[in-house]
C-alpha cells in the first residue's frame, strides 16, 4: 500500500537552500495538496520524492524503501507527472504511456483504461509533438498513474485543464487513492482543495508552515468556500497571493 516518508528534508542549490528541515508522512488512500507561492520549494520537494533531485540532507522513503540506498526499487513505485510534462515527443500518446506502463510492468488493457478515464482514446494515435497544452497535461498525468504504483507526485497538473477534462481528472486519481495510492500534488488552484483534498500541507520559504487533515480540515472547510485561500493569504502574507 502506499506510503510516503520525508524526514529531515533540506535541499540547497549552492548556497541557497530552497528546502529546509522538511518533515511529513502520506498514507495510503490520502490526497494531500502542495500550496505555496512560487519559490515555496514545492516543485523542488516533488522532484525530490521522485528521484530526479538529490537532497542535500534527510531521507525519503517510498514504501518503506529508502530513495538513497534502493533507487530504483524506490523510483518503480513513483508515477510522477512534471511541469511541463516530460514526453516522448516522437511517440504517439499511446506510444508514450504504454512504454510507461510496460517499464514498471503493466498490462496493455490499463493503457487502454486509463487513456479512456482522462479522455486520450481519440488522439491515441496522435504523436505527441502535436499536442496543446491542455492534452499534454492529461498525458503526464496518465503517464503518472499508468501501472502499479504507490505514490503519486503531481506539479501543477491540473492546471490548463478545461472543466470537463478536470473532473476526469479528480475522478481517477480518487479512484488511484482508492486503490491505495497516495497522492501529493502542488497547485495554485486553491478551489481545487475543496473538492478533492483529504489533506492540505502549505509551504513557504523552503518550509512546512502548515498541515491541515481530518477534523482540521473538516472544520477549516465549514468556514465556507473561502476558507482555503484566507489560510493561505494568512500564512503567506508577505509573500502575497501568487
Amino acid at each position: 500500500m502506499g506510503r510516503a516518508q520525508v524526514t529531515d528534508l533540506e535541499i540547497r542549490y549552492g548556497k541557497r537552500i530552497a528546502v529546509a528541515n522538511l518533515s511529513f508522512e502520506l498514507v495510503a488512500g490520502e490526497i494531500a495538496l502542495l500550496l505555496g507561492p512560487n519559490g515555496a520549494g514545492k516543485s523542488t520537494t516533488l522532484a525530490a520524492m521522485a528521484g530526479a533531485v538529490l537532497p542535500s540532507r534527510g531521507k525519503i522513503e517510498v514504501d518503506g524503501v529508502d530513495l538513497a540506498t534502493a533507487p530504483r526499487a524506490a523510483r518503480g513505485k513513483v508515477g510522477f507527472a512534471d511541469q511541463p510534462p516530460a514526453l516522448y515527443e516522437f511517440f504517439t500518446v499511446a506510444e508514450h504511456v504504454g512504454f510507461v506502463a510496460e517499464a514498471r510492468g503493466a498490462d496493455a488493457g490499463v493503457v487502454t483504461t486509463v487513456l479512456a478515464e482522462l479522455g486520450l482514446a481519440r488522439i491515441a494515435t496522435r504523436p505527441c509533438r502535436e499536442l496543446s497544452f491542455g492534452m499534454r497535461q492529461r498525458v503526464g498525468l496518465a503517464a503518472a498513474l499508468v501501472g502499479p504504483v504507490e505514490l503519486v507526485l503531481l506539479d501543477e497538473t491540473l492546471n490548463g485543464l478545461d472543466p470537463h477534462a478536470s473532473r476526469s481528472a479528480r475522478t481517477t486519481l480518487r479512484a488511484a487513492a482508492d486503490r491505495g495510492a497516495a497522492v501529493l500534488m502542488s497547485t495554485h488552484l486553491l478551489g481545487v482543495a475543496e473538492r478533492m483534498c483529504d489533506r492540505i500541507l502549505v509551504m513557504n520559504k523552503g518550509e512546512l508552515v502548515a498541515d491541515k487533515r481530518g477534523e482540521e480540515l473538516r472544520a477549516l472547510l465549514a468556514k465556507g468556500p473561502s476558507a482555503i485561500e484566507d489560510l493561505y493569504v494568512e500564512l503567506i502574507a508577505d509573500e502575497g497571493v501568487t
